[in-house]
């Protein structure tokens, strides 16, 4: 008796997993970038099933912005930094040339707060992470990144671990899309893939 409950358990997690997996859509296909559009000239291509940035001949800053707009969700995706990796994934953003307005969850090289929070032409950095959790980052290793947005509320999970919680009013009365960022001065290249959004 007590082996089926324990099977019972087991199988009921395993349902629950699956079905929370399943409500999951992939916003990058491993083939093109279909649903997403490219501001700026820096470069942004698919190899082998990841989309890859990279610094173009310009080294300004580049954009690649998702065609439909998000607001409350559960984000995932993975990310490879090579060289400089200074990048980052902004969420509720509004993108005009190479203009953006909103907030960037950072992705850079280490000791320089992948995780954290900045809002661009605006109010900077809203909360950077504590220098104990800079080791999460893994240069030159596959990272996952969660970000988790409701309402006014904003969390971000660098491996498992989480990197910050913020509460921000002006955060919560914005929509808009998700994008990567290529930043300006040249030499940077970052990998993803498994880019997967959960709408709340």
């Amino acid at each position: 008796m007590k082996k089926l409950t324990i099977l019972f358990i087991l199988l009921s997690l395993l349902f629950c997993y699956c079905s929370n997996d399943s409500d999951f859509t992939s916003l990058f296909n491993g083939k093109d970038l279909t649903g997403w559009k490219i501001y700026g000239t820096e470069k942004w291509y698919v190899d082998d099933g990841k989309l890859i940035c990279e610094s173009g001949p310009d080294q300004k800053y580049g954009y690649l912005g998702t065609e439909k707009s998000y607001k409350n969700f559960e984000l995932h995706i993975e990310f490879k930094q090579e060289a400089n990796g200074n990048s980052g994934v902004f969420f509720r953003s509004t993108i005009e040339g190479t203009k953006i307005a909103g907030w960037q969850v950072e992705v850079a090289p280490p000791n320089h707060d992948t995780g954290g929070i900045y809002e661009s032409y605006g109010r900077g950095w809203l909360v950077q992470i504590p220098d104990e959790k800079e080791h999460i980052l893994q240069m030159g290793k596959w990272n996952k990144l969660k970000i988790l947005v409701k309402d006014n509320h904003v969390q971000t999970f660098l491996n498992g671990e989480q990197m910050i919680s913020l509460v921000d009013d002006k955060i919560g009365a914005a929509t808009g899309s998700i994008a990567l960022q290529i930043h300006d001065g040249g030499g940077i290249k970052v990998m993803w893939r498994n880019i997967r959004i959960k709408e709340l």
